[in-house]
């Protein structure tokens, strides 16, 4: 059973972002002068070529690229912006007037980008979630359930959480708490949000949302009323970017919990990241500087966490975008056809089929990536106490330095990608699809991986004995790894190897149409009626070696199964 944990702060209103909220204009001011003196102290270029590259790029991307969501004046505006540049450049104040120029254009920047907070459509939305989550994560009329898609409890005990639960609980009452999932769905957001909310206890932060969700009218209302800030990735504009980076930054100066996706984007391979974006973590450091150069005595609290699924929706997009930017000109993109017998299957699987998922939190740390213990304070290698504050002197005092702080900024990304592989709890669905398609690597090793992709599901065959005792010598060195801190292990991995075998496949990629891995009839030979899912999935074990570490059993090249049976 789930332990659900009592909120720590029990009412809404009282939340961090909820006063943020009812104070939005006052930030938006305080954000305008932010930005407005950054980009006059930082930029090496001019505010005339600062200016006129982004109206141009404005006005490209209004040519080219408009969406439904952009204000109605848009193209007024850069018009107004452009024929305003022209005359400034023309007049004795010159600088006055280009200062206002930019004055204007961070308000309208920032009025766009800063989110808003609405309690009565955060009930709502717990709520309506419930509803949403138990037909994902339950199945339809299941043995012992009391209705016919479970209760609200069924729902909250298929969201399973692990590792430094109880210390990330605790640093909310101490300081600013930035969480920094892995990222494989445009679910993501949602779903940790509501499994925070729901399950941990813990109160709503703020995160950022495309700026292309809110061409959906109901879509727009509900996040724009639930703490997302907007990212619009079609502006690569200066000035834009300034006010995208310092809104994560004040925003955490002035106290709001956020969620940062340091991965940039969903992980196109189904492989945790390798590599991490240092923007939004570098605005955690810079807000953590302001705090002292404020005086201000709070903290800034990173907690990694990773996300375990048995199945990603978007997998089939998500794996042929990975191949088509790895392979470029070896690679052709498949077509698949929809037919209304491949609606009505997965209509099929909607209702037969439940899932579970594992958000597994990793050690809280500071922004410099040290520890931190139970009052939040930092701590060396040695577990002694540290100050924060003498990383951050230049000659004695407090200042700014860009360079030292990308410094601390790859130090800390590194400590979060560390802690996204000891922490990444592995699922039996993780684990077969691994083995699986590592042995079909094994039987082909006179094809390419792209070769391999491109068989037909028919020429996969495994011999089921065989993957029994590879599952067994895997099972064996992970627990190893678990035992010194390397990765964790769910719970179903411990059970005899029938029941975890069966368990994987069950689970893996439940909402697929096709069995991304399958048993036949007598049970003595795996199948797949989808390779590249296959692959997608088995690439989350990536990164630990396995291949080299883990003795395998060789296997016969593959044979032609003629007909393919589900149990």
């Amino acid at each position: 059973m789930t332990h659900i944990y009592p909120h720590i702060i029990p009412k809404i209103e009282d939340w961090p972002i909820n006063r943020f909220a009812r104070e939005r204009k006052e930030f938006i001011d305080q954000l305008n002068d932010f930005v407005f003196d950054r980009i006059l102290r930082n930029s090496s270029q001019g505010l005339e070529d600062i200016l006129a590259k982004t109206i141009y790029l404005e006005s490209q991307r209004i040519k080219s690229n408009p969406w439904k969501v952009d204000p109605t004046d848009d193209a007024e505006f850069w018009r107004t912006m452009a024929n305003s540049l022209t005359e400034a450049l023309k007049s004795s104040d010159k600088e006055l007037h280009l200062k206002d120029m930019l004055r204007r254009i961070v308000h309208r920047y920032n009025e766009e980008i800063v989110g808003n907070f609405n309690p009565s459509t955060f009930r709502f939305a717990r709520k309506f979630l419930t509803v949403f989550f138990k037909r994902i994560f339950n199945r339809f009329k299941a043995p012992g359930q009391r209705w016919f898609w479970g209760t609200k409890n069924d729902l909250l005990n298929k969201i399973k959480l692990r590792g430094y639960v109880d210390e990330t609980r605790s640093l909310f009452t101490k300081g600013t708490v930035v969480i920094v999932p892995t990222h494989f769905s445009n679910l993501d957001s949602i779903t940790i949000g509501y499994a925070l909310d729901m399950v941990a206890g813990m109160p709503a932060l703020s995160y950022g949302a495309g700026l292309n969700l809110f061409e959906v009218e109901i879509v727009a209302y509900f996040i724009n009323r639930l703490g997302a800030y907007k990212v619009d990735r079609r502006k690569k504009n200066p000035v834009y970017l300034e006010c995208l980076t310092s809104m994560a930054s004040y925003a955490l100066y002035k106290g709001v919990p956020n969620i940062f996706f340091p991965g940039g984007t969903r992980s196109r391979s189904g492989a945790l990241e390798n590599k991490l974006k240092y923007g939004l973590l570098g605005s955690a450091i810079e807000a953590q500087r302001l705090m002292m150069e404020n005086g201000k005595q709070d903290k800034i609290y990173i907690v990694p966490l990773v996300i375990s699924y048995n199945f990603v929706l978007e997998a089939k997009s998500l794996i042929e975008q990975h191949l088509m930017a790895i392979g470029k000109e070896k690679y052709q993109r498949s077509r698949e056809s929809k037919n209304i017998g491949s609606k009505w299957n997965y209509f099929k699987l909607f209702f037969s089929k439940q899932s579970e998922m594992v958000l597994s939190f990793g050690e809280p740390m500071d922004v410099l990536g040290n520890r931190v213990d139970e009052e939040g304070n930092s701590l060396d290698k040695n577990c002694n106490p540290l100050s924060l504050r003498e990383y951050f002197m230049l000659e004695g005092e407090l200042a700014e330095s860009a360079q030292r702080e990308s410094v601390y900024t790859r130090i800390l990304a590194e400590k979060v990608l560390d802690s996204y592989f000891r922490n990444n709890v592995v699922l039996s669905s993780h684990l077969v699809a691994f083995v699986a398609f590592r042995m079909l690597l094994n039987q082909r090793k006179d094809l390419s991986l792209f070769a391999i992709l491109r068989l037909n599901a028919s020429e996969f065959s495994i011999n089921a004995d065989d993957f029994t005792k590879q599952i067994e010598i895997l099972v064996d060195y992970m627990k190893t790894m678990e035992a010194e801190g390397k990765l964790r292990l769910s719970d179903e991995i411990y059970k005899p190897l029938d029941q975890l075998i069966l368990h994987g496949i069950e689970m893996l990629g439940s909402y697929h149409i096709e069995k991304v891995l399958g048993l036949d009839a007598e049970r003595k030979v795996l199948f797949t009626q989808h390779i590249k899912l296959l692959y997608f999935y088995a690439n989350r074990l990536e990164g630990y070696d396995f291949e080299t570490q883990v003795t395998w059993i060789p296997t016969e090249k593959f044979r032609y199964v003629d007909k393919l049976k589900e149990d």
